[in-house]
Protein backbone atom coordinates (compact mmCIF):
# COMPACT_ATOMS: atom_id res chain seq x y z
CA UNK A 1 0.00 0.00 0.00
CA UNK A 2 2.58 2.28 0.63
CA UNK A 3 3.38 2.81 -3.48
CA UNK A 4 0.16 3.10 -3.73
CA UNK A 5 -0.43 6.05 -1.16
CA UNK A 6 2.49 7.95 -2.78
CA UNK A 7 0.71 7.36 -5.85
CA UNK A 8 -2.67 8.81 -4.20
CA UNK A 9 -0.31 11.64 -2.62
CA UNK A 10 0.90 12.63 -5.89
CA UNK A 11 -2.11 12.97 -7.33
CA UNK A 12 -2.53 9.57 -9.27
CA UNK A 13 -4.35 6.44 -9.58
CA UNK A 14 -3.03 3.06 -7.43
CA UNK A 15 -1.52 0.96 -9.61
CA UNK A 16 -3.20 -2.27 -10.66
CA UNK A 17 -0.65 -4.11 -8.66
CA UNK A 18 -1.08 -7.63 -6.76
CA UNK A 19 -4.37 -8.11 -6.76
CA UNK A 20 -5.82 -7.93 -2.87
CA UNK A 21 -9.30 -8.75 -1.70
CA UNK A 22 -11.39 -6.74 0.85
CA UNK A 23 -10.66 -8.74 3.50
CA UNK A 24 -6.93 -8.50 3.00
CA UNK A 25 -6.98 -5.01 3.21
CA UNK A 26 -9.09 -5.17 5.70
CA UNK A 27 -6.13 -7.17 7.59
CA UNK A 28 -3.71 -4.50 6.41
CA UNK A 29 -5.80 -1.46 8.13
CA UNK A 30 -6.06 -3.82 11.29
CA UNK A 31 -2.60 -4.27 11.18
CA UNK A 32 -1.82 -0.11 11.02
CA UNK A 33 -3.57 -0.09 14.65
CA UNK A 34 -0.04 -1.60 16.09
CA UNK A 35 1.92 1.40 14.97
CA UNK A 36 -0.62 4.09 15.31
CA UNK A 37 -3.69 2.86 17.64
CA UNK A 38 -6.93 4.32 17.22
CA UNK A 39 -6.93 5.55 20.91
CA UNK A 40 -4.05 7.35 19.82
CA UNK A 41 -6.42 9.97 18.00
CA UNK A 42 -7.94 10.32 21.50
CA UNK A 43 -8.10 14.24 23.08
CA UNK A 44 -5.92 17.23 22.19
CA UNK A 45 -2.81 18.72 23.67
CA UNK A 46 -1.54 21.91 22.34
CA UNK A 47 2.01 21.62 21.22
CA UNK A 48 4.57 23.44 23.69
CA UNK A 49 5.95 25.23 20.37
CA UNK A 50 2.21 25.77 18.72
CA UNK A 51 1.98 28.87 16.90
CA UNK A 52 0.36 31.50 17.83
CA UNK A 53 -3.36 31.50 15.96
CA UNK A 54 -3.57 35.09 15.30
CA UNK A 55 -0.14 34.98 13.00
CA UNK A 56 -0.94 32.25 11.30
CA UNK A 57 -3.91 33.89 10.39
CA UNK A 58 -2.19 37.00 9.04
CA UNK A 59 0.61 34.53 7.48
CA UNK A 60 -2.43 33.55 5.57
CA UNK A 61 -3.93 36.96 4.16
CA UNK A 62 -0.21 37.13 2.15
CA UNK A 63 -1.54 37.93 -1.57
CA UNK A 64 -4.82 38.81 -0.73
CA UNK A 65 -6.53 42.14 -1.28
CA UNK A 66 -5.50 43.54 1.71
CA UNK A 67 -8.33 46.35 1.74
CA UNK A 68 -10.79 43.44 2.17
CA UNK A 69 -9.07 41.40 4.85
CA UNK A 70 -10.50 43.68 7.49
CA UNK A 71 -14.22 42.00 5.64
CA UNK A 72 -12.75 38.79 6.54
CA UNK A 73 -12.00 39.66 10.34
CA UNK A 74 -15.67 41.36 10.98
CA UNK A 75 -17.10 38.15 9.58
CA UNK A 76 -14.73 35.20 11.56
CA UNK A 77 -15.12 37.79 15.02
CA UNK A 78 -19.28 37.10 14.52
CA UNK A 79 -18.47 33.57 16.63
CA UNK A 80 -15.86 31.00 17.65
CA UNK A 81 -18.30 29.54 14.68
CA UNK A 82 -17.58 31.78 12.35
CA UNK A 83 -14.06 31.65 13.56
CA UNK A 84 -13.78 28.27 12.94
CA UNK A 85 -14.89 29.03 9.39
CA UNK A 86 -11.88 31.05 8.45
CA UNK A 87 -9.48 29.28 9.97
CA UNK A 88 -8.55 26.24 8.34
CA UNK A 89 -5.11 27.26 8.27
CA UNK A 90 -4.70 27.04 12.79
CA UNK A 91 -6.19 23.71 12.12
CA UNK A 92 -3.92 22.36 9.17
CA UNK A 93 -1.24 22.93 11.16
CA UNK A 94 -2.52 21.25 14.44
CA UNK A 95 -3.52 18.29 13.05
CA UNK A 96 0.01 17.87 10.88
CA UNK A 97 1.39 17.36 14.65
CA UNK A 98 -1.18 14.80 15.43
CA UNK A 99 -0.77 11.12 15.12
CA UNK A 100 -1.84 9.68 11.96
CA UNK A 101 -2.54 6.68 10.19
CA UNK A 102 -1.20 8.01 6.65
CA UNK A 103 -4.12 6.14 5.16
CA UNK A 104 -4.41 8.56 2.05
CA UNK A 105 -7.38 9.83 0.23
CA UNK A 106 -8.25 12.63 -1.34
CA UNK A 107 -9.10 15.28 1.33
CA UNK A 108 -11.56 18.43 1.70
CA UNK A 109 -9.16 19.74 3.81
CA UNK A 110 -11.71 22.08 5.42
CA UNK A 111 -14.90 19.53 6.03
CA UNK A 112 -16.69 21.82 8.24
CA UNK A 113 -20.42 21.69 8.43
CA UNK A 114 -20.99 24.46 6.59
CA UNK A 115 -18.74 23.18 3.46
CA UNK A 116 -21.57 20.46 2.60
CA UNK A 117 -24.99 21.22 1.26
CA UNK A 118 -27.37 20.83 -1.90
CA UNK A 119 -26.65 21.39 -5.45
CA UNK A 120 -28.31 20.78 -8.26
CA UNK A 121 -26.08 18.16 -10.67
CA UNK A 122 -26.59 18.00 -14.92
CA UNK A 123 -29.25 15.98 -14.57
CA UNK A 124 -30.87 18.63 -12.71
CA UNK A 125 -31.72 15.79 -9.61
CA UNK A 126 -30.35 17.67 -6.18
CA UNK A 127 -28.61 15.76 -4.71
CA UNK A 128 -26.16 16.40 -0.76
CA UNK A 129 -22.46 16.67 -1.22
CA UNK A 130 -19.12 18.43 -0.71
CA UNK A 131 -19.67 21.80 -1.83
CA UNK A 132 -16.35 24.02 -1.39
CA UNK A 133 -13.26 22.17 -2.03
CA UNK A 134 -10.76 24.83 -2.44
CA UNK A 135 -8.40 23.02 0.43
CA UNK A 136 -8.80 20.02 -1.47
CA UNK A 137 -5.11 17.72 -1.42
CA UNK A 138 -4.07 14.06 -0.96
CA UNK A 139 -4.28 13.63 2.83
CA UNK A 140 -4.99 10.86 5.79
CA UNK A 141 -8.37 10.58 5.66
CA UNK A 142 -9.25 11.63 9.50
CA UNK A 143 -7.87 15.05 9.01
CA UNK A 144 -11.11 15.35 7.64
CA UNK A 145 -13.13 13.36 9.82
CA UNK A 146 -11.57 15.45 12.55
CA UNK A 147 -12.20 19.14 11.48
CA UNK A 148 -15.70 18.04 10.69
CA UNK A 149 -16.33 16.61 14.24
CA UNK A 150 -14.99 19.51 15.43
CA UNK A 151 -17.08 21.49 13.94
CA UNK A 152 -20.27 19.77 15.03
CA UNK A 153 -18.80 20.00 18.98
CA UNK A 154 -18.75 24.38 18.01
CA UNK A 155 -22.15 24.07 16.49
CA UNK A 156 -23.51 22.63 19.41
CA UNK A 157 -21.41 25.31 21.25
CA UNK A 158 -22.80 27.64 19.20
CA UNK A 159 -26.64 26.61 19.46
CA UNK A 160 -26.07 26.16 23.22
CA UNK A 161 -26.99 22.76 22.93
CA UNK A 162 -25.98 20.75 26.68
CA UNK A 163 -22.56 19.25 26.34
CA UNK A 164 -24.04 15.60 26.71
CA UNK A 165 -26.02 16.42 23.71
CA UNK A 166 -22.94 17.52 21.83
CA UNK A 167 -21.00 13.96 22.89
CA UNK A 168 -23.83 12.35 21.37
CA UNK A 169 -24.15 14.06 18.17
CA UNK A 170 -20.68 14.18 17.32
CA UNK A 171 -19.96 10.22 18.31
CA UNK A 172 -23.25 9.77 16.48
CA UNK A 173 -21.59 11.28 13.40
CA UNK A 174 -18.59 9.22 13.37
CA UNK A 175 -20.27 6.37 13.60
CA UNK A 176 -22.13 6.91 10.16
CA UNK A 177 -18.65 7.86 8.76
CA UNK A 178 -17.47 4.39 9.93
CA UNK A 179 -20.73 2.10 9.12
CA UNK A 180 -20.99 4.07 5.72
CA UNK A 181 -16.94 3.24 5.54
CA UNK A 182 -17.40 -0.50 6.01
CA UNK A 183 -20.47 -0.94 3.47
CA UNK A 184 -18.21 1.22 1.13
CA UNK A 185 -15.31 -1.09 1.76
CA UNK A 186 -17.52 -4.42 0.30
CA UNK A 187 -19.42 -2.93 -2.10
CA UNK A 188 -18.67 -3.06 -6.24
CA UNK A 189 -16.41 -0.52 -7.17
CA UNK A 190 -18.47 0.79 -10.09
CA UNK A 191 -21.56 0.79 -6.91
CA UNK A 192 -19.28 3.25 -5.11
CA UNK A 193 -18.51 5.09 -7.75
CA UNK A 194 -22.37 6.28 -9.03
CA UNK A 195 -23.47 6.28 -5.44
CA UNK A 196 -25.33 9.53 -4.52
CA UNK A 197 -27.00 11.02 -1.76
CA UNK A 198 -30.32 12.38 -3.31
CA UNK A 199 -31.57 15.10 -1.18
CA UNK A 200 -35.30 14.49 -2.37
CA UNK A 201 -35.28 10.72 -1.65
CA UNK A 202 -32.83 10.91 1.40
CA UNK A 203 -34.23 8.80 4.10
CA UNK A 204 -32.10 8.13 7.82
CA UNK A 205 -34.15 5.07 9.47
CA UNK A 206 -32.47 5.81 12.57
CA UNK A 207 -33.27 9.16 13.22
CA UNK A 208 -36.36 10.41 15.14
CA UNK A 209 -39.49 10.02 12.64
CA UNK A 210 -40.84 13.80 13.89
CA UNK A 211 -36.98 15.06 12.91
CA UNK A 212 -36.80 13.46 9.50
CA UNK A 213 -40.54 14.62 8.63
CA UNK A 214 -39.57 18.44 9.79
CA UNK A 215 -36.17 18.20 8.32
CA UNK A 216 -37.76 16.93 5.30
CA UNK A 217 -40.54 19.77 4.82
CA UNK A 218 -37.85 22.20 5.43
CA UNK A 219 -36.10 20.90 2.66
CA UNK A 220 -38.80 20.82 0.40
CA UNK A 221 -39.14 24.48 1.04
CA UNK A 222 -35.83 25.24 0.38
CA UNK A 223 -35.63 23.48 -2.84
CA UNK A 224 -38.58 25.33 -4.13
CA UNK A 225 -37.06 28.68 -2.90
CA UNK A 226 -33.27 27.97 -4.41
CA UNK A 227 -35.51 26.98 -7.79
CA UNK A 228 -36.66 29.96 -8.16
CA UNK A 229 -33.92 31.98 -7.35
CA UNK A 230 -31.84 29.70 -9.35
CA UNK A 231 -33.62 30.69 -12.94
CA UNK A 232 -32.14 33.64 -15.09
CA UNK A 233 -35.67 36.14 -14.09
CA UNK A 234 -33.95 35.95 -11.05
CA UNK A 235 -30.19 36.40 -11.18
CA UNK A 236 -30.20 38.82 -14.15
CA UNK A 237 -32.18 41.62 -12.81
CA UNK A 238 -30.67 41.55 -9.20
CA UNK A 239 -27.08 41.34 -10.49
CA UNK A 240 -27.46 43.24 -13.99
CA UNK A 241 -28.11 47.09 -14.57
CA UNK A 242 -29.60 46.98 -18.22
CA UNK A 243 -28.84 50.22 -19.05
CA UNK A 244 -26.90 52.06 -21.97
CA UNK A 245 -25.64 50.22 -24.68
CA UNK A 246 -24.29 46.97 -23.35
CA UNK A 247 -25.62 45.08 -19.74
CA UNK A 248 -23.20 45.53 -16.67
CA UNK A 249 -22.97 44.00 -13.09
CA UNK A 250 -24.26 46.40 -10.73
CA UNK A 251 -21.48 47.61 -8.68
CA UNK A 252 -22.11 47.09 -4.95
CA UNK A 253 -19.12 48.09 -2.98
CA UNK A 254 -17.38 47.05 -1.15
CA UNK A 255 -18.41 43.31 -1.84
CA UNK A 256 -19.50 43.55 -5.55
CA UNK A 257 -16.80 46.19 -7.65
CA UNK A 258 -15.55 46.09 -10.87
CA UNK A 259 -11.79 46.09 -10.63
CA UNK A 260 -8.98 48.29 -12.11
CA UNK A 261 -6.11 47.10 -14.50
CA UNK A 262 -3.56 46.30 -11.86
CA UNK A 263 -5.93 44.19 -9.88
CA UNK A 264 -7.26 42.31 -12.89
CA UNK A 265 -4.84 42.64 -15.85
CA UNK A 266 -6.83 41.64 -18.69
CA UNK A 267 -10.17 43.71 -18.92
CA UNK A 268 -8.90 46.00 -21.94
CA UNK A 269 -9.02 42.41 -24.24
CA UNK A 270 -12.29 41.02 -21.78
CA UNK A 271 -9.92 39.26 -20.23
CA UNK A 272 -9.19 37.13 -23.91
CA UNK A 273 -6.45 35.07 -22.49
CA UNK A 274 -7.83 33.57 -19.41
CA UNK A 275 -10.82 32.78 -21.21
CA UNK A 276 -9.33 30.95 -23.68
CA UNK A 277 -7.20 29.04 -21.44
CA UNK A 278 -10.73 28.28 -19.65
CA UNK A 279 -12.22 27.44 -22.55
CA UNK A 280 -9.30 24.83 -23.29
CA UNK A 281 -9.72 23.56 -19.69
CA UNK A 282 -13.56 22.41 -20.76
CA UNK A 283 -14.47 18.92 -21.95
CA UNK A 284 -14.71 19.12 -25.73
CA UNK A 285 -18.81 18.49 -25.30
CA UNK A 286 -18.94 21.78 -22.87
CA UNK A 287 -16.94 23.55 -24.33
CA UNK A 288 -19.64 23.57 -27.98
CA UNK A 289 -22.29 24.69 -25.11
CA UNK A 290 -20.02 27.52 -23.83
CA UNK A 291 -19.04 29.10 -26.86
CA UNK A 292 -22.51 30.04 -27.48
CA UNK A 293 -22.23 32.45 -24.80
CA UNK A 294 -19.87 36.02 -25.35
CA UNK A 295 -18.24 37.88 -22.68
CA UNK A 296 -19.76 41.09 -21.44
CA UNK A 297 -18.29 41.94 -17.96
CA UNK A 298 -16.93 40.92 -14.98
CA UNK A 299 -16.81 42.48 -11.39
CA UNK A 300 -14.96 41.16 -8.26
CA UNK A 301 -17.82 39.58 -5.72
CA UNK A 302 -16.83 38.95 -2.05
CA UNK A 303 -17.68 35.75 -0.99
CA UNK A 304 -18.12 33.20 2.20
CA UNK A 305 -15.18 33.88 5.23
CA UNK A 306 -12.34 32.39 4.55
CA UNK A 307 -12.17 33.10 0.68
CA UNK A 308 -12.73 36.76 1.92
CA UNK A 309 -10.05 38.64 0.31
CA UNK A 310 -8.86 36.26 -2.53
CA UNK A 311 -9.67 37.41 -6.36
CA UNK A 312 -12.99 35.77 -6.70
CA UNK A 313 -15.66 37.64 -8.94
CA UNK A 314 -18.52 36.91 -11.10
CA UNK A 315 -18.51 37.06 -14.88
CA UNK A 316 -21.57 37.69 -17.06
CA UNK A 317 -21.80 35.71 -20.44
CA UNK A 318 -24.46 35.95 -22.99
CA UNK A 319 -26.16 33.74 -25.48
CA UNK A 320 -28.68 35.96 -26.60
CA UNK A 321 -30.83 38.60 -24.74
CA UNK A 322 -32.43 36.65 -22.40
CA UNK A 323 -29.98 33.90 -21.96
CA UNK A 324 -27.41 34.76 -19.51
CA UNK A 325 -24.87 32.77 -17.92
CA UNK A 326 -23.10 33.68 -14.73
CA UNK A 327 -19.68 32.09 -13.68
CA UNK A 328 -18.11 32.78 -10.51
CA UNK A 329 -14.10 33.26 -10.93
CA UNK A 330 -12.85 31.78 -7.61
CA UNK A 331 -9.25 32.37 -7.45
CA UNK A 332 -7.26 29.24 -5.96
CA UNK A 333 -4.50 29.49 -3.85
CA UNK A 334 -1.91 26.90 -2.26
CA UNK A 335 -4.02 24.14 -0.09
CA UNK A 336 -3.56 25.14 4.02
CA UNK A 337 -2.51 21.35 3.76
CA UNK A 338 0.18 22.03 1.76
CA UNK A 339 3.21 22.27 4.36
CA UNK A 340 1.70 19.25 5.76
CA UNK A 341 0.69 16.88 3.61
CA UNK A 342 3.06 17.71 0.56
CA UNK A 343 2.83 20.06 -2.79
CA UNK A 344 0.19 19.44 -5.42
CA UNK A 345 1.46 17.92 -8.95
CA UNK A 346 -0.71 19.57 -10.53
CA UNK A 347 0.82 23.62 -12.15
CA UNK A 348 -2.18 25.05 -11.59
CA UNK A 349 -3.96 25.30 -8.45
CA UNK A 350 -7.20 25.59 -10.14
CA UNK A 351 -6.43 22.30 -11.72
CA UNK A 352 -5.74 20.86 -8.28
CA UNK A 353 -9.09 22.24 -6.48
CA UNK A 354 -11.35 21.09 -10.20
CA UNK A 355 -9.30 17.64 -10.49
CA UNK A 356 -10.11 16.86 -6.39
CA UNK A 357 -13.84 18.21 -7.09
CA UNK A 358 -14.51 15.62 -9.72
CA UNK A 359 -13.07 12.64 -7.56
CA UNK A 360 -14.89 14.09 -4.37
CA UNK A 361 -18.12 14.70 -5.74
CA UNK A 362 -20.35 11.99 -7.09
CA UNK A 363 -22.10 15.15 -9.64
CA UNK A 364 -20.34 18.30 -10.84
CA UNK A 365 -20.93 21.26 -12.67
CA UNK A 366 -20.72 20.94 -16.33
CA UNK A 367 -18.53 24.44 -16.58
CA UNK A 368 -15.87 23.18 -13.75
CA UNK A 369 -12.72 24.71 -14.95
CA UNK A 370 -9.79 26.42 -14.50
CA UNK A 371 -7.57 29.25 -15.75
CA UNK A 372 -4.50 31.41 -14.81
CA UNK A 373 -4.58 35.65 -15.01
CA UNK A 374 -2.30 37.53 -16.30
CA UNK A 375 -0.95 38.81 -13.12
CA UNK A 376 -0.20 34.98 -12.09
CA UNK A 377 -2.99 33.96 -10.07
CA UNK A 378 -4.39 30.65 -10.35
CA UNK A 379 -8.45 30.79 -11.12
CA UNK A 380 -11.26 27.59 -10.69
CA UNK A 381 -14.43 28.68 -12.64
CA UNK A 382 -18.02 27.44 -11.91
CA UNK A 383 -21.75 28.48 -12.37
CA UNK A 384 -22.22 31.12 -9.68
CA UNK A 385 -25.43 29.24 -8.44
CA UNK A 386 -27.12 25.95 -9.80
CA UNK A 387 -29.74 25.56 -6.81
CA UNK A 388 -26.68 26.01 -4.25
CA UNK A 389 -28.08 25.04 -0.76
CA UNK A 390 -26.02 26.07 2.56
CA UNK A 391 -27.53 25.31 6.14
CA UNK A 392 -28.73 27.53 8.84
CA UNK A 393 -28.06 26.11 11.84
CA UNK A 394 -29.40 29.43 14.04
CA UNK A 395 -32.84 27.55 14.75
CA UNK A 396 -31.72 23.95 15.32
CA UNK A 397 -31.89 21.54 18.15
CA UNK A 398 -30.08 18.23 19.12
CA UNK A 399 -32.36 16.51 16.70
CA UNK A 400 -31.87 18.65 13.30
CA UNK A 401 -27.75 18.90 14.58
CA UNK A 402 -27.67 15.03 14.60
CA UNK A 403 -29.89 14.67 11.39
CA UNK A 404 -27.46 16.96 9.34
CA UNK A 405 -24.00 15.83 11.09
CA UNK A 406 -25.14 12.11 10.01
CA UNK A 407 -25.87 13.28 6.29
CA UNK A 408 -22.35 15.28 6.28
CA UNK A 409 -20.68 12.20 7.62
CA UNK A 410 -22.16 9.79 4.88
CA UNK A 411 -21.08 12.53 2.19
CA UNK A 412 -17.05 12.41 3.45
CA UNK A 413 -17.10 8.81 3.67
CA UNK A 414 -18.55 8.29 0.32
CA UNK A 415 -16.23 11.28 -1.01
CA UNK A 416 -13.29 9.51 0.55
CA UNK A 417 -14.01 6.15 -1.08
CA UNK A 418 -13.52 7.14 -4.21
CA UNK A 419 -10.37 8.03 -3.92
CA UNK A 420 -8.87 5.72 -1.09
CA UNK A 421 -9.03 2.54 -0.12
CA UNK A 422 -12.65 1.78 1.84
CA UNK A 423 -11.64 -1.57 2.99
CA UNK A 424 -8.59 -0.71 4.45
CA UNK A 425 -9.76 2.55 6.59
CA UNK A 426 -13.01 0.58 7.46
CA UNK A 427 -10.45 -2.36 8.77
CA UNK A 428 -8.24 0.81 10.54
CA UNK A 429 -11.44 1.79 12.37
CA UNK A 430 -13.07 -1.54 13.43
CA UNK A 431 -16.40 -2.31 14.36
CA UNK A 432 -16.39 -1.40 17.92
CA UNK A 433 -16.98 2.27 19.45
CA UNK A 434 -12.99 2.88 20.31
CA UNK A 435 -12.60 5.07 17.18
CA UNK A 436 -15.37 6.70 17.48
CA UNK A 437 -14.65 7.57 21.51
CA UNK A 438 -11.52 8.94 20.20
CA UNK A 439 -12.59 11.25 17.43
CA UNK A 440 -15.09 12.27 20.23
CA UNK A 441 -12.75 12.87 22.87
CA UNK A 442 -10.45 14.93 20.08
CA UNK A 443 -13.52 17.06 18.65
CA UNK A 444 -14.49 17.96 22.22
CA UNK A 445 -11.35 19.10 23.44
CA UNK A 446 -10.21 20.57 20.30
CA UNK A 447 -13.50 22.53 20.79
CA UNK A 448 -12.00 24.56 23.64
CA UNK A 449 -9.00 25.25 21.86
CA UNK A 450 -10.71 26.99 19.53
CA UNK A 451 -12.61 28.97 21.79
CA UNK A 452 -9.12 29.97 23.14
CA UNK A 453 -8.08 30.88 19.34
CA UNK A 454 -11.13 32.78 18.91
CA UNK A 455 -10.76 34.89 22.33
CA UNK A 456 -6.95 35.85 21.12
CA UNK A 457 -8.25 36.81 18.01
CA UNK A 458 -10.84 39.04 19.63
CA UNK A 459 -8.01 40.49 21.78
CA UNK A 460 -5.87 41.17 18.63
CA UNK A 461 -8.75 43.02 17.36
CA UNK A 462 -9.39 45.29 20.58
CA UNK A 463 -5.75 45.45 20.60
CA UNK A 464 -5.32 47.00 17.59
CA UNK A 465 -2.68 44.77 16.31
CA UNK A 466 -5.83 43.40 13.35
CA UNK A 467 -8.26 45.47 12.28
CA UNK A 468 -11.84 43.90 11.17
CA UNK A 469 -14.82 45.44 9.59
CA UNK A 470 -18.35 44.41 11.31
CA UNK A 471 -21.01 44.71 8.23
CA UNK A 472 -24.13 46.28 8.39
CA UNK A 473 -26.92 43.51 8.12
Amino acid sequence: MAKADKNLRNGKSAPSGAYLTADERAARGRALRDTVPRSSHSGWTPAADRRDPVTLLEESNAGRMMELVPIRFGRMSASPFAFYRGSAAIMAADLAGEPTSDIRVQACGDAHLMNFGGFATPERNIIFDINDLDETLPAPFEWDLKRLAASIVIAADHLALPKGDAARVVTDAVREYRERMHNYGWMRALDVWYDRIDLQKYEDRSGDPDIVAAARKRLAERIVAERRKSVPEHLYPKLVSAEGEMPRIKDEPPLIFHPSEDLAPGAASGYEEAIAAYRDSLADHTRVLFNRFHFFDLAVKVVGVGSVGTMCGVGLFMAADNDPLFLQVKEARASVLEPYAGRSVYPNHGQRVIVGQRLMQSASDVFLGWTRGKNGRDFYIRQLRDMKMSAVIEDWDAGLLRQYGRMCAHALARAHARSGDAAMIAGYMGSGRTFDDAICEFATEYCSQNRSDYRAFIAAIREGRIEAKIEES
